[in-house]
């Protein structure tokens, strides 16, 4: 056989070249570009001061208090939301694999508060909170219980942003699962029911082995996501208070105008951060994964 044309050969090259050229753009040149500031100490007010410190900017961070506590706020704030999710998301999509019509008209509606602004949510979360006039306080008065400070207390701050996170996500996770669940041969359950099986060990080894890339995904996707939180605590606390709801990312945009070299490092910290957790997971899990 022959060499094939040189088009055929750079087909396949030219097709893809618009993908990479918006990834080389978009992805690749900004992070190169986050890591290159890091090394700087770069005031947006007064570019002409801008100097090279070199690995100034990240041992800086490394000794500084306030970068452990929003880290710890992080990380709190992460392990709350994915395990009050995921875990509530599986409770509630097994509750929902049912087809019926009452059924779709929930999925529906918990499936509403994904597709609203955070801004909204947040807005009317801050007025539900409210300790003087919000229903929460409310509804706990009416049974006897004590009000409580929520946003306005640093014990239970960051808590309160946690439930909001929660409440947004829960429902786009459950479709998730909902169709995953959907998706298992009835055979399979068939099979499980004629050697008198328990409903919970039909849920453990095969419910949860078949839904397992579904749910794999889900922890990935959340904990980047949550890792990343920003809006929610911006509209919600702005940090506050004493820093209880100071996050990572919220941290990086205080310095977002005296020092973007300081802003850039904490940011390819918080980058690397996310890329070990990844691996760990995909190290961890990945091979429990059962794959159809």
């Amino acid at each position: 056989m022959g060499k094939r044309p040189l088009w055929e050969r750079l087909r396949p090259y030219v097709l893809i070249a618009p993908a990479m050229a918006g990834i080389g753009l978009f992805v690749i040149y900004p992070v190169l570009y986050l890591i290159y500031l890091g090394f700087y100490k770069y005031n947006l007010m007064n570019k002409a001061k801008s100097k090279f410190v070199g690995w100034d900017n990240f041992q800086q961070i490394l000794t500084r208090g306030d970068f452990y506590k929003a880290l710890g706020n992080t990380a709190i704030y992460t392990a709350g939301v994915v395990i009050l999710t995921v875990g509530l998301s599986l409770i509630i999509a097994v509750w929902l694999n049912k087809k019926s019509r009452i059924n779709s008209l929930v999925q529906a509606g918990i499936f509403t508060p994904h597709i609203v602004s955070i801004v909204s949510i947040s807005l009317v979360w801050l007025w539900l909170m409210d300790p003087e006039q919000g229903l929460l306080n409310f509804m706990l008065e009416s049974f006897g219980l004590p009000a409580s400070d929520w946003l306005q207390s640093s014990k239970t701050a960051l808590l309160s942003v946690i439930i909001v996170s929660v409440w947004q996500n829960i429902g786009y996770y459950t479709l998730i699962i909902v169709a995953a669940l959907q998706s298992v041969p009835p055979s399979i359950y068939e099979a499980a029911a004629l050697d008198n099986a328990s409903r919970f060990k039909v849920f453990t080894k095969i419910t949860l082995p078949m839904i397992s890339p579904q749910l794999f995904f889900i922890l990935v996707i959340m904990t980047i996501g949550s890792f990343k939180v920003f809006d929610t605590v911006k509209i919600m606390t702005g940090g506050g208070p004493n820093n209880a709801t100071n996050t990572l990312v919220y941290y990086i945009y205080g310095f977002r105008t005296t020092n973007i070299g300081y802003s850039a490092a904490t940011g390819t910290i918080l980058m690397a951060i996310i890329g070990v957790l990844t691996l760990i997971y995909f190290r961890l899990l990945a091979k429990k994964v059962h794959y159809q």
